[in-house]
């Protein structure tokens, strides 16, 4: 039986599975949205609620907005959609504009509360139900992230923050100056991305100094009753479908291994591939980062499943390529 979310555990209905929204709101540039874009969303969200999701993952940067704007069109047709699911979004990202040479990342207390004015904007919501900051921004100040993320608490516009690809130690820096908690860290963690678990099983081993997963940041969100999120969690249909040309030997086979495991128990590889993680005992939640409605619904069983111990080391050694010491 899947161990309750830390997300529950604070009295926050979300469901095992939360939908990311990155696909929405069409290509990457400054075009507007169009009627179609809105269309794949409110098919994406009937997708979602078909199968018990009720929590939307979002960010300030997703098709540079239009992510959101979709979702505040969904919400204009749907009014009473707002307040029976659950919003996320992000901060923290600036992206590459014309005469720029990379992305940049920015914690400064205006970037952050000028970010969350423009999500509410997007989305035309009075408020947002957890804030992530993005990315570590290396020039962080945390007294000044604090008192951004005290601005806007006390004025209502975020209900509860978290982080996002952060280690424990980052974690433990804001929280030492935040008085809110952080309740929230999204991974990246699939069956193909599998540092999280080969950083536990390699501590005082030689292969542990090649593992950049930064150790003890899982047992820590444990601890602390943070809710780990898993990002990429279908590890963009590897193991679901997508063509294994010019994949290696340990994905092909761990591909076979997943559809074999799905045709056995009656369900898709997606259910599969999500059931292994969810399998951990660290509770995860995956957020999946499809908006095609089918593949969708193909995740419905994700959180009904059982995998034996057998299968799920079965399957992490065949993505590891490597048999365990």
């Amino acid at each position: 039986m899947l161990k309750a979310l830390p997300l529950n555990k604070r009295g926050i209905p979300a469901s095992r599975i939360a939908l990311g929204c990155m696909g929405l709101g069409g290509d990457w540039d400054h075009e507007p949205i169009t009627a179609e874009n809105v269309k794949q969303g409110h098919e994406a969200v009937d997708a979602a609620l078909s199968i018990g999701i009720n929590m939307f993952d979002h960010a300030d940067i997703y098709t540079r907005g239009k992510a959101e704007k979709v979702f505040g069109q969904i919400f204009k047709d749907r009014p009473r959609l707002r307040e029976e699911i659950i919003i996320q979004s992000k901060c923290g990202i600036k992206l590459m504009e014309p005469g720029d040479s990379t992305n940049t990342f920015d914690f400064s207390g205006q970037h952050i509360l000028n970010s969350v004015d423009g999500i509410l904007s997007r989305l035309g919501t009075e408020y947002i139900d957890i804030l992530l900051l993005h990315r570590p921004d290396p020039l962080m100040d945390p007294e000044e992230v604090a008192s951004a993320l005290h601005q806007l608490k006390a004025a209502g516009k975020v209900r509860h923050f978290g982080v996002s690809n952060m280690s424990a130690a980052q974690i433990k820096l804001l929280q030492t100056y935040c008085d809110e908690p952080f309740i929230v860290n999204q991974l990246h963690m699939s069956l193909a991305k599998i540092s999280w678990v080969d950083a536990g099983i390699s501590v005082n081993r030689e292969p542990w100094k090649d593992i950049i997963f930064p150790e003890g940041t899982l047992e820590h969100c444990r601890m602390e009753n943070i809710q780990l999120q898993a990002w990429g969690p279908l590890a963009q249909g590897l193991f679901s479908g997508r063509s294994l040309e010019d994949q290696p030997e340990n994905i092909v086979q761990t591909a076979a291994m997943v559809q074999q495991l799905a045709d056995e128990k009656g369900t898709t590889p997606e259910a599969i591939v999500l059931a292994w993680l969810m399998t951990h005992p660290a509770a995860i939640q995956p957020v999946i980062g499809t908006v095609n409605p089918k593949r969708i619904t193909a995740c419905a069983d994700a959180d009904k499943l059982e995998l034996s111990r057998k299968e799920w080391y079965d399957l992490y050694v065949s993505s590891r390529g490597s048999k365990l010491p």
